[in-house]
């Protein structure tokens, strides 16, 4: 018997989502917004948490919201129980359809909170403990990215009218989102005009921080044609980690991405022109240029002309973020990507719904391809790729 490629490909199923109002919730702990989320994930799934046989949370940047909190206020006991330190949505997928795929469990919750906001944690502190970088200041993920930004601007000739482009099309897809927190507009001469925060980044270029809970249900391919919603697949996905951090060279450019890109290209046989909606997590736009690089959607040093041309913009070939992402809608470490790939495969994304407008490359019609892509910090990569279609990445 031959083997398949891609063995993942359409075997799981996101049936299920679920999110809180993003922004600031007072009184409201991490685990108590990931339970919020989690109950209207289960419903919209048309499930209870009787139904399910396994949890995976996502530690909240606090450190909070783990599995034992999280299946605690839900009362349950389960075969199947993780919890990830730093899931993003995408490791946290990962995990899950690992154990479906294996047959650890079949109906699994997945589940994000965090009240940073309201909690006012400080986000002041070494990213990956005493190391030389904190002690010569770089204490947040905006340092090493701005400095990333210096780099590639001296190399390629970025400009800040390219990069800006990425604040300015996040914010008018932000402005069609009704959950997002940052909705007034934002034009490239107020872009421009803002101050720095870490220089060359600007406010505008690094995420809010914000309170919310968020969850997924997934489920085997068979047991979703059961269910009332769409089925959205795991088509394909891929990890690559560059734990050798500083030890590799040009780190701050994280060339490592690209053994990620790589990998989920040759798992699925599909390539950028087959995506009709990206999502990557953006705690600093300069996630997103680097991504649009090393994923292949430009080439490599030529994010600034792509960026400056409007593809990623309503009414652009490539819609990137269009819930606002990181930069606009909310914080939730990438988790409301993923919350809008699916509805834009479902078609519930209303006023935002692709192929409800016209497109440069002429696509008409809801999506059927989308593909998230996410980082740890400089030193993990991940990416998925979600279909309506199981046939697709096989």
């Amino acid at each position: 018997m031959a083997t398949q490629r891609n063995p993942i490909a359409g075997q799981v199923a996101i049936v299920g989502l679920g999110h809180t109002v993003q922004g600031e919730l007072p009184g409201r702990s991490a685990e108590e917004n990931a339970v919020d989320a989690a109950l209207l994930a289960l419903a919209d799934a048309g499930l209870t948490a009787a139904d399910l046989n396994g949890l995976i949370s996502c530690k909240s940047v606090q450190g909070q919201a783990n599995d034992v909190a999280v299946g605690g206020l839900l009362g349950l006991n389960l075969p199947y129980v993780q919890s990830l330190d730093y899931g993003t949505c995408n490791f946290s997928l990962h995990l899950a359809v690992m154990a479906v795929v294996t047959g650890m469990a079949d109906t699994i919750l997945l589940t994000y909170g965090a009240n940073a906001r309201s909690g006012k944690f400080d986000f002041g502190k070494p990213m990956y403990g005493a190391d030389m970088a904190s002690a010569a200041g770089l204490v947040h993920i905006s340092g090493r990215a701005g400095l990333a930004l210096q780099r590639h601007k001296a190399v390629y000739g970025t400009t800040d009218e390219q990069f800006g482009m990425l604040a300015v099309g996040q914010r008018l897809w932000a402005q069609m989102n009704p959950n997002a927190i940052f909705q007034q507009p934002l034009t490239m001469a107020d872009y421009l005009a803002e101050p720095y925060m870490v220089e060359p980044l600007r406010r505008s270029d690094v995420t809010m921080i914000s309170d919310g809970g968020v969850a997924v249900v997934v489920t085997t391919a068979e047991r979703a044609q059961d269910l009332p919603n769409k089925p959205v697949y795991l088509s394909g996905m891929a990890e690559f980690a560059g734990v050798r951090s500083e030890h590799n060279p040009e780190n701050l450019m994280r060339p490592w991405l690209k053994d990620s890109a790589r990998a989920i290209w040759d798992a699925t046989g599909l390539g950028p022109s087959d995506i009709d909606a990206l999502y990557i997590q953006d705690p600093t736009a300069l996630w997103s240029l680097q991504m649009l690089e090393y994923y292949g959607f430009c080439g490599i040093g030529e994010g600034g002309p792509f960026l400056g041309e409007g593809h990623t913009v309503p009414g652009g070939d490539l819609p990137l973020n269009t819930h606002g992402g990181q930069l606009s809608e909310s914080y939730t470490w990438g988790w409301m990507h993923v919350v809008e790939a699916v509805r834009q495969l479902r078609g519930q994304a209303g006023e935002r719904q692709l192929g409800r407008g016209e497109r440069s490359d002429g696509k008409k019609g809801d999506p059927e391809i989308a593909m998230y892509c996410s980082s740890h910090g400089f030193v993990k990569a991940a990416a998925s790729i979600l279909s309506v279609n199981p046939e697709v990445g096989r």
